[in-house]
Order: C-alpha cells, then structure tokens, then sequence
C-alpha cells in the first residue's frame, strides 16, 4: 500500500536544475547495493509511559469520537527552502515524534475507549528513486525511522501517513480534529467537523498542560539550567558585543541553545539601551554601549520542546548607576512580591496584582504619578510605565496554555505542578515627557521560571543572581 501510494507522487524536479532525466541504467543502479540500515532493539523514549498516560486522559474526555491530531508540514521559506520544522505542540504533547506530516488519529472503540493509530512518513522509497531524487528525500535530508522502528519508540501502531486522508474521508460518526496544521487532514474532515467542537478538543489539550508532570518539570530544569549558561557566556563576551552589536549577544545565546538543546525557545531579546524600553525588541541590531543597560530575555528549548523563559537586566559596563539602580531595585522588589504569592490554593492573578502594587507605589514615591496607591491601580494609570502582565504558564509553548479556558487559567487557581514566569517591569520610553529627562530610554525587566510546589513554589532559574548587588558580583566574577 505504502508503495502504491508513493508512486501516485511524482518526483519533483528543479525546474532549471542540471540534469533533465535520469537513464534506465542510472535508475536500476541506484536500487541496489546498499547496505541494510534498519535499527534493531530500539528502547521506547524516555517519556512513553507519560504520553501514554495523556492519551488515556484524552480519550476519557471525548468517549465515542474519532480524533485527529496532525504535527503539521514544512512550510517554504523562499522558493525551494523551508523553514526549519517544528512539529504542533498538541501532537508532540501526545506522541512524542517531532517529524513533519505526521497525524496522531484514535479511533473510537465503542461507547469508551480508543486505539491509537500514530500515521507517519516511511522511510524514502528506492523502487521508484524517491530516496535519492526527492528533495525530501533520504540523501537530501537525511534517514527517516522506518515505521517499525517508529513503533518500537513511540509505542504505538505506525501506519504510513500517505494513506490517512483517505482513512478520514470514509470514516463515520463524530470527529474532532486540530485545525490550523495540515491542510490536507482538515480538507479530508471538511464535512465531518464544526469549528466549535474542534475548539473544545484543542482547549482541552491546553488544559491538560497546566499541571506538569515529573518528565515535564525536569525538562522545564534542564531547559533553564542551560539558558543560565547562555547567559553566563554573554557576560563573558560583552565587551565583543560593545565592538559590534546586539547581534553579537544575540548569536552567543544561540549558540548554546543550539549545542545543549534544540533550539531557543522564541526569538531572544537583546534590547540594549533604549531599546529596552520596547517589549519584543527581537531586531538586535542597535549598538551595545557602556553605561547603559542590557535587557537580555532568552530561553533554551530542549529536545523534547520544552523551553525555558528568563530575563536579565544588566549594567554593560558591571556598575549600575545611582537611578538605574533605584529603577532595578523597584522591579525586584515587586518581582519578589510576586514570587511570594505563588503557592497552591492562591488565585492565579494574586502574583500579578502583588506585583503591580509594589510598582504603583514606587511610581507614586517618585512622583511620576498621583496618588494615592489604590487610585493607580483602579484606573491602570501604572500601566504607562508597567506595559504588559506580569507571568504567564510556561511549557512546550513560551505562553503555555494558551486557549485554555479562562476559568481555568487566568481566572483559575494555582496547583502543584503548574509553572510560570513571574516577570515585572518598568519602561520609560526615550520620547516620554512625563518623566524626567534621566529616566528616559530605561528599561528593566527581571524574570524567572517559577514552579508550584505543593508546600509553596521553586524558583528553577534561582542559577542566575536577581539583586543588583548580587547581579554586580557575578557579573565581575564571570569577567575576571
């Protein structure tokens, strides 16, 4: 079947490329003479048992429905070169497999159960060439699992992708699917799905990360440990930055990111100076100067997808001055009220508002708005200089959780094993008139990964210093 549906697939080839055919004798040649390569006593992955346990909780919640979650398709980057893949999170959370095409699909078993089928691409085709012609082919891009070896790993019955549409168009009876991956799958289910029922699957796939399992907190603390190495590394190099730009503090932490885990997590901030002052500066391609700051927001992202999500921000030159440390030492004392008031049974928002107190206060003490304190924060009027929340879940997505419910999110209460940032800060842009002339073009912003405990919380990022004293200390220790 594998093969039938393979060849329905013509090989595409470059349009201008250098050769225009291929001989009979080339294509018989390259059928043969290789080496078989099939890997044997392959061990499931090391969270198998985890995956399992979630589909198990999936299936409980939709009895009786089939459904369909894809890993989604490369997409072009220019012409004939595509971005670098990264598979949906729904589909990693419940398989475990980061490879493009994929589609997890359970189908029911009755009034309650299912049995899941894990849909993937075999390894290339020789017969027709595919292997070493293709440019999604085994030579081009390397050895795919076959799908023996893929149900060794994953622990689940591997059928070839190229077959599902087909599987899905004569299915019956109720469907849920994850839309917005695959084109191909949600074509197949157009008259099988309705946008609401397909939002309550993937809510609910939400909801299940915001509690943690163990496998997931010790990839969340690997992802942090190396994170807190990138960082060291961009202290050690600074001084490189100041000679050309943020691109250098840009490139150093991607090199880590790259040589312990997979990738970063979300396009790092290397906001120096002014720059500072805008939330999501990913451009880092402003100059590096000493006597400014640095506000460096980066996170590793493991192999299984995991990522950290932390904040530093550094005096250039290893010296705060006499206002940027006044500004840094407001921001963590809010951040360390927000820190206390993560615990289990507290109220999601309680470390938001604790936060935004202690800014308002500090904002009206420096008489940069009126008070009184409850006045600011009834009417938001901190919010000029604060900008943004104050934390948000943290996991395979860097804003976890996303279209959870909001009872269950925002609005929700904290649990063990649930993980967030905690991550205030102060903005004063370089064209405010409101405030004095020295507070314009700072920025600080502090942020660590905080995990609910079942008697408090556990700060997972706790490698890297947080006061200015301490942050001045390390700094000259890594530089010396």
């Amino acid at each position: 079947m594998a093969d039938d549906a393979a060849d329905e697939q013509p090989i595409k080839q470059r349009k201008n490329g250098l050769y225009t055919g291929v001989s009979d004798e080339l294509a018989e040649n390259m059928k043969s003479g290789w080496a078989d390569t099939e890997q044997h006593g392959l061990e499931p992955i090391a969270q198998a048992a985890e995956l399992a346990e979630r589909r198990e909780r999936l299936s409980a919640r939709f009895p009786g429905e089939r459904l369909v979650v894809p890993a989604g398709n490369l997409k072009t980057r220019s012409n004939d070169t595509e971005y670098p893949f990264r598979s949906s999170v729904e589909y990693a959370y419940l398989t475990g497999d980061l490879t493009e095409d994929g589609v997890l699909v359970l189908e029911p078993t009755g009034a309650r159960g299912h049995t899941a089928t894990l849909y993937l691409l075999p390894r290339s085709d020789r017969e027709n060439g595919e292997f070493w012609l293709d440019g999604q082919g085994e030579l081009w891009v390397g050895r795919r699992h076959s799908l023996t070896e893929s149900e060794k790993l994953y622990g689940l019955p591997c059928a070839d992708v190229r077959t599902v549409t087909d599987a899905l168009r004569r299915a019956s009876g109720p469907v849920r699917a994850v839309r917005g991956y695959d084109a191909g799958v949600e074509a197949a289910l157009a008259d099988k799905v309705t946008a609401e029922r397909d939002e309550e699957l993937r809510g609910f796939l939400s909801e299940m990360r915001l509690v943690k399992d163990a496998f997931e907190v010790g990839e969340l603390q690997k992802a942090v440990d190396s994170t807190v190495r990138g960082f060291e590394d961009v202290v050690r190099v600074l001084d490189k930055a100041q000679a050309t730009s943020e691109r250098y503090i840009e490139g150093t932490f991607f090199l880590r990111a790259r040589v312990e885990g997979n990738d970063v997590g979300y396009g790092s901030i290397c906001a120096a100076g002014p720059h500072a002052t805008t939330l999501h500066w990913m451009r880092n391609d402003g100059p590096v100067r000493s006597g400014e700051l640095l506000l460096l927001d980066a996170g590793v992202e493991t192999h299984t997808l995991y990522t950290a999500d932390v904040t530093r921000t550094l005096p250039i030159d290893g010296r705060f001055t006499d206002l940027q440390r006044t500004i840094y030492d407001a921001v963590y004392e809010a951040q360390e009220a927000g820190i206390a008031a993560v615990k289990p049974g507290a109220k999601y928002l309680d470390f938001h508002h604790a936060a935004q107190r202690v800014l308002a206060a500090k904002l009206v003490e420096w008489g940069l708005v009126e008070g009184p304190v409850e006045r600011v924060l009834e009417l938001g009027l901190q919010r000029r200089w604060t900008l943004h929340g104050t934390g948000h879940m943290l996991g395979m997505d860097v804003h976890d959780c996303a279209v959870a419910r909001r009872e269950t999110y925002a609005d929700g209460t904290l649990e063990p094993g649930m993980c967030l940032t905690v991550e205030p800060g102060l903005y004063f842009q370089a064209n405010d008139e409101t405030v004095p002339e020295e507070y314009r073009g700072i920025g600080v912003r502090i942020e660590d990964d905080i995990l609910v405990t079942e008697d408090g919380n556990r700060n997972l990022s706790a490698g890297l210093p947080r006061s200015s004293s301490a942050v001045e200390s390390w700094m000259a220790e890594l530089r010396s």
